[in-house]
């Protein structure tokens, strides 16, 4: 899978290193009962509801639950049948901050617009979790307080940039920056990027 990512954008090898990494950090963060925390603005803010809406359904699985956990939830209420069950599929936890609108803008406006992404994670982030921190420049205001606080509380930190990495390269425990210093270009590698993490951490979870 990462052989065929690398073919079809040859400009990706050198950050191999790093996307792996990336990859690895967000199995153990599954294995451990984390969930990923996602934020970016403009496309990156779509980008983080993207990796959400591959994380938390079938992506290029199925992922049919299994017996067991259907057998459990019958047991739990009786209402559920199979042909709701069966439509169901598995997922992993992953939420969008600029998703939570209501709070993002109240916070906005009467606190710290550049503190937006930051908030949530006083009451979200728990200990396994892990954020990704979206920026083409490295230098969004508000995804570098996000960053800066999940550090704070003891959380791991993916940032993922254009070529030079700005701040979030230095503060971040891993960063992917593909080799590109355009917005739009640089958007147009990052989701190849998180499809491959998308598909390799569904391959690792859901084909067994």
């Amino acid at each position: 899978m990462l052989k065929e990512l690398v073919k079809r954008y040859p400009v990706l090898e050198a950050g191999v290193g790093e996307i792996e990494k990336a990859k690895d950090a967000i199995i153990d963060c599954y294995n451990k009962g984390g969930k990923l925390l996602i934020c970016g603005n403009g496309g990156s803010c779509a980008d983080s509801d993207h990796i959400v809406g591959e994380l938390m359904k079938g992506f290029l699985k199925l992922r049919p639950l299994n017996d067991e956990k259907k057998a459990e939830m019958k047991q739990n209420c009786a209402l559920l049948d199979d042909e709701l069950l069966n439509k169901l599929q598995g997922g992993l936890p992953a939420i969008a901050l600029p998703s939570i609108t209501a709070l993002n803008s109240a916070f906005c406006n009467d606190v710290d617009p550049e503190l937006i992404y930051a908030q949530p994670l006083i009451s979200l982030a728990n200990e396994n979790d892990i954020l990704i921190g979206i920026s083409t420049s490295g230098n969004s205001k508000n995804v570098y307080g996000a960053v800066k606080v999940a550090k704070g509380l003891g959380i791991k930190v993916i940032g993922l940039t254009g070529k030079t990495g700005g701040k979030l390269k230095s503060v971040s425990d891993i960063c992917i920056c593909v080799p590109e210093t355009e917005t739009f270009k640089i958007q147009e590698l990052h989701m190849p990027v998180y499809h491959y993490l998308c598909a390799a951490v569904e391959e690792y979870f859901f084909d067994k």
